[in-house]
């Protein structure tokens, strides 16, 4: 019964979670330029809106076990769960989409047309990359933890790096501001990577600790985020 009802309303997060995207960081980042004529805004969050939309409907139907997993929010890992991530995460979060809006109003930079659409490709790779992970992998949840009938997974992206999801939001790291048009947005948006590192390195304690296999699994596959780099 638990089950059922987390799988009704991972059915409606479908819908309230990429409607949540679009109005909190619409919110964000037109109050901060000042204008609803920021047309990269409106690019970026229209197409980030629409494959989370198409993202959501798709595993709703192939994998609702993972939709619902993907509903738990509450870290049990004390070190994903200490003050400073709870407070610098939110924080960074809110000044990497309102460095976009300030600098479009106070004309900080200029990014060409041209590369703004190449960056809004790259974040759509990344998030179509996210989407392939999550169909090879139903266990790709929110928090770090184990399940108790989960399995070392080792196909897909995850024979070429051990954690090919974190990859794809390296890539929307590495371009959301060049995207939504700023070079100075690239500062905050490039401080959240050695904190997805950090993440990829405590999970993977995790995972050796509770995860049969996956010290195996380390062994023969050799990289976390980037082959022959790290």
């Amino acid at each position: 019964m638990a089950m059922r009802d987390k799988r009704q309303l991972s059915g409606f997060r479908i819908y309230l979670t990429p409607v949540m995207f679009l109005i909190v960081n619409g919110l964000i980042v037109f109050l901060a330029a000042g204008s609803f004529g920021f047309w990269p805004a409106w690019v970026y969050l229209i197409g980030v809106f629409m494959i989370m939309i198409f993202m959501g409907v798709y595993l709703q139907k192939k994998a609702p076990g993972l939709m619902a997993r993907r509903m738990q929010y509450e870290e049990k890992e004390p070190s994903q769960n200490t003050v400073f991530l709870r407070i610098f995460g939110p924080l960074l979060y809110i000044i990497s989409y309102l460095t976009p809006g300030l600098d479009y109003r106070y004309h900080w930079s200029t990014v060409p047309s041209s590369l703004i659409i190449i960056a809004n490709i790259m974040v759509f790779l990344g998030l179509t990359l996210i989407f392939f992970v999550f169909k090879t992998n139903s266990y790709a949840e929110s928090i770090i933890q184990v399940e108790n009938d989960q399995m070392v997974i080792t196909t897909g992206p995850y024979t070429v790096v051990r954690h090919p999801m974190y990859v794809g939001l390296l890539l929307m790291f590495l371009f959301d501001a060049l995207a939504l048009g700023s070079y100075w947005a690239l500062v905050p948006f490039l401080l959240c990577i050695p904190m997805l590192m950090s993440r990829a390195i405590n999970e993977e304690k995790v995972l050796i600790r509770d995860l049969p296999g996956y010290r195996e699994y380390c062994l023969k596959t050799r990289y976390r985020l980037l082959p022959f780099i790290w």
